[in-house]
């Protein structure tokens, strides 16, 4: 299954409008894609409830995955997503 792993750059991190950005391109792949913080517990990428329970601040290091046709490239533009200031208006 692939990953990627990136660092939150948002200044708010992965809250309130970064969230809803990501959450919102996380909807529009073609497959699934996952999110987790560390060793923690993955959860859909597309559900804003579970994306805010991660706690992802700024700093953080998160890991995506997905699994079927078109995984890489949601995984590309997600991680290069979450690699900008999604804060920066």
């Amino acid at each position: 299954m692939p990953e990627r792993t990136v660092v939150i750059a948002s200044r708010t991190g992965l809250h309130a409008r970064p969230a809803k950005i990501f959450v919102e391109a996380a909807a529009r792949q073609t497959t699934p894609v996952r999110i987790r913080v560390g060793d923690g517990e993955p959860v859909p990428a597309n559900s804003i409830l579970a994306v805010l329970a991660l706690g992802a601040t700024q700093g953080t290091r998160v890991t995506l995955d997905a699994d079927g046709p078109g995984a890489d490239a949601a995984l590309d533009a997600l991680a290069d997503l979450l690699s900008r200031d999604l804060d920066a208006g």
